[in-house]
């Protein structure tokens, strides 16, 4: 029974036995499918090298996830996207350093200069009040424009509170004018209901009357007939 080279499976060391025995003549390949159809034995090996075959895929698919996993781990230090933002960082932190030393001259003379009226020594006992304060001064000094506007609005305070009052003048003058013009309207309105009854009264009584006349009428005619 020759081996196929295409197979990914390794033959058995007992499959490699029975071949060589067929090869030299010691058993023929009718007697030996013929025992592996009687022989239980033979199916039990068959069985074995499925196993084998399993053992072997298992092994080969935990070998794969092992090197997924590891390549997992060391994707920072191995893949291309995070080797190209650490290339940038250091290719940020070497701009900087090179224009250190360009300036590296000006910083000395910055550095060898005496310090005047650039710190204020305070006392270790104060330090912790100074850094409740701090907070305070950085919080006053963004609104500090605001409070500037606020300061220069203060002598314009009484030329308001004249037109304030100028306002309120004008508002209680319209308030006036208004309940004037409320009164009128209501005024009109009753006037108009009372007008609007007459004519109906006015217009019931046509009405009776002429329903009086037409019935007086129609009575004498049919007294002459």
């Amino acid at each position: 029974m020759a081996a196929n080279p295409w197979d990914p499976v390794k033959p058995t060391a007992a499959a490699s036995l029975l071949e060589r025995c067929v090869q030299a003549g010691v058993l023929s390949q009718n007697a030996l499918d013929q025992a592996s159809k009687e022989a239980p034995c033979f199916s039990r090996v068959e069985e074995l090298e499925k196993i084998s075959t399993l053992k072997d895929e298992v092994n080969q698919k935990s070998l794969e996830l092992e090197m997924l996993q590891l390549e997992k781990e060391s994707a920072d230090i191995a893949h291309s996207f995070f080797l190209n933002q650490k290339y940038d960082i250091l290719q940020a932190i070497n701009s900087h350093l090179e224009a250190v030393l360009r300036e590296k001259r000006s910083l000395r003379q910055r550095l060898a200069k005496p310090l005047c009226q650039e710190n204020l020594p305070i006392e270790a006992s104060y330090h912790r009040f100074v850094a409740e304060l701090l907070p305070l001064a950085v919080k006053f000094i963004e609104k500090l424009d605001f409070y500037i506007q606020t300061i220069h609005t203060i002598p314009q305070i009484p030329e308001c509170a004249k037109n304030m009052d100028n306002a309120l003048i004008r508002m209680e003058a319209l308030e006036a004018d208004l309940e004037e013009v409320t009164e009128q309207i209501l005024t009109w309105r009753e006037t108009q209901n009372k007008l609007l009854q007459k004519s109906l009264q006015v217009s019931a009584e046509e009405s009776s009357s002429s329903i009086k006349a037409s019935t007086s009428y129609l009575s004498i005619e049919n007294l002459h007939r």
